[in-house]
């Protein structure tokens, strides 16, 4: 059974900092891409982040130089650092996992976490 758990959201005044973390089983961790993804209430699902198998990042323009995609191969966990947060960062906060870049890039996902709470008061 895969678990995709996710961790470490809250609220934080604008400015502040986050850390995101992400923990799977029941996947090859190494084998597959991983990703950060923010739904705001009203709003589509977006990408925030991604890294590839191989450790490339790629980020959305909202947050690069804010945001830090990582990953743990030893410890099967995929964080996101979240840095200079801003009111629109304001989401639930999924992980993703899949084995095609594609499908992870494209917002279909094999696998989905349960989503982590992120509030960012102005």
């Amino acid at each position: 059974q895969v678990q995709l758990v996710e961790s470490g959201g809250g609220l934080v005044q604008a400015g502040g900092s986050l850390r995101l973390s992400c923990a799977a089983s029941g996947i090859i961790f190494s084998a597959n891409h991983m990703g950060w993804y923010r739904q705001a209430p009203g709003k589509q699902r977006e990408l925030v982040a991604v890294i590839t198998v191989a450790g490339s990042t790629n980020y959305a323009d909202s947050v690069k130089g804010r945001f830090t995609i990582s990953s743990d191969n030893a410890k099967k966990t995929v964080y996101l650092q979240m840095n200079s947060l801003k009111f629109e960062d304001t989401a639930v906060y999924y992980c993703a996992a899949d084995p095609r870049h594609s499908r992870i890039v494209g917002g279909t996902p094999q696998h989905w976490g349960q989503g982590t709470q992120v509030t960012v008061s102005s």
